[in-house]
């Protein structure tokens, strides 16, 4: 597989990366020791700064830390892919809220949301509906502290699909690739760590 993106955070690429949070004066993003930290009290969604198109794999270690720390709070590991605006190439920039994303067309997993109470997958379509497609409550799909978990996103011609720890825990078919669009980092009130982030053309 040709491989789009490769980056060990080795230091943080403000080129490649994008931030949007919605309090900055108690939230950040760091590396420490060949891994991303995103350490926030409220929203914050950090963008891949390019569009992804046709069919790709993106892959992830990622973990929550609970350590004792200001943000620690064991929620919200969640995404979003295939990002883009309904009727335009450009991603325009948002401050971080939850809701300034609505207007978006995108996949989005929120794993452990809700105060690590639900997994969701939901499918934003431009109407601020946000419907949602998948859901688990057990325990198995909530989140552990300080798991390092491998996430797995595919994009296909037949469908796109959210896998954590080998196992597929969304899937939605579909009939053709979608738009090209963007991936996000996305949490609230939080404190996580990511690494080994690589996109590979399928």
């Amino acid at each position: 597989m040709q491989q789009i993106v490769r980056d060990r955070f080795e230091r943080f690429d403000s080129q490649r990366w994008r931030l949007e949070v919605e309090r900055g004066e108690d939230s950040r993003v760091s590396v420490e020791q060949g891994a991303l930290v995103m350490d926030t009290s409220a929203g914050m969604t950090l963008w891949l700064n390019q569009p992804l198109g046709g069919a790709y794999r993106i892959a992830f270690q990622r973990q929550v830390l609970v350590q004792g720390q200001a943000n620690d709070r064991l929620s919200d590991l969640n995404c979003f892919w295939a990002a883009h605006e309904p009727g335009s190439t450009e991603l325009l920039p948002r401050d971080g809220v939850l809701e300034s994303y609505d207007s978006l067309d995108t996949w989005y997993v929120g794993m452990g949301g809700n105060g690590n109470t639900t997994t969701r997958f939901r499918r934003y379509d431009g109407s601020e509906r946000r419907p949602l497609l998948g859901e688990w409550l057990d325990a198995g799909h909530l989140l552990k502290a300080g798991h390092d978990y491998h996430i797995v996103i595919e994009v296909r011609a037949t469908g796109t699909s959210f896998w954590v720890d080998g196992e597929r825990v969304f899937h939605q078919a579909l009939d053709d690739l979608p738009a090209p669009g963007y991936f996000g980092f996305r949490s609230v009130w939080s404190r996580q760590r990511i690494g080994d982030f690589t996109v590979q053309a399928l």
